[in-house]
C-alpha cells in the first residue's frame, strides 16, 4: 500500500472517523472501502437514460406530446 493525503471538510472527517470507531475499524480501512464500493459502481453516461427508461409499458402513444399536462396536472381539473 502507499500513502496519501486526502482533504476533507471538517464535518465530513468526523462522521467518517466516528463510523470507522462504531465499526471497530480504522479510518484508513473506513476509506479503502468506501473507495471500493465507489469505483466498483456502476455509473450512466452523463445525459444518459436511468436504468428504468422503457421498461414499463403504459399503452400511452402520446406521452412525449403531454409532458407537462402528465407531470405537472392542473390541480383544478
Amino acid at each position: 500500500m502507499e500513502r496519501t493525503t486526502v482533504f476533507l471538510d471538517r464535518s465530513t472527517l468526523a462522521r467518517a472517523k466516528d463510523f470507522a470507531r462504531r465499526e471497530g475499524k480504522s479510518f484508513a480501512a473506513v476509506v479503502r472501502e468506501a473507495l471500493a464500493v465507489y469505483i466498483a459502481a456502476p455509473r450512466r453516461a452523463a445525459g444518459g437514460l436511468p436504468s428504468v427508461s422503457g421498461q414499463f409499458a403504459s399503452g400511452q402513444t402520446d406521452g412525449s406530446e403531454r409532458v407537462d399536462e402528465l407531470l405537472w396536472p392542473d390541480p383544478h381539473h
